[in-house]
């Protein structure tokens, strides 16, 4: 079960609760929608104890867009780094990937 919890004290707080899914991104995605562009806007995490990869695909992409990510499990935050190096890798051209893929550096 997922449920979303949201306070407000001159930020947006979203706690995010239980498990989330493909399925739970839309309806997280429409409430984030519905906040003001100039508030900030936080996602506490701690209650998070089960995510797929679309879930931490739009984890990060929330986080790039500026949206706190606070209390992260640490296998979250190590998923959603590597999520971050598997995308500079594919956007590399082909013989860049796979140098960096393969550590070489050179």
């Amino acid at each position: 079960m997922f449920r979303i919890q949201r306070l407000a004290n001159g930020k947006t707080n979203f706690r995010l609760i239980g498990r989330m899914n493909a399925e739970n991104v839309p309806e997280l995605q429409a409430q984030l929608d519905e906040e003001e562009e100039d508030r900030q806007i936080v996602l506490d995490l701690m209650d998070l104890t089960l995510v797929d990869r679309d879930a931490v695909r739009f984890l990060e992409y929330c986080e790039v867009d500026g949206i706190q990510l606070t209390n992260c499990p640490a296998y979250i935050r190590e998923w959603i780094e590597r999520e971050r190096s598997a995308c500079r890798i594919r956007v590399r051209p082909k013989h860049s990937a796979t140098v960096e893929a393969h550590g070489t550096g050179e």
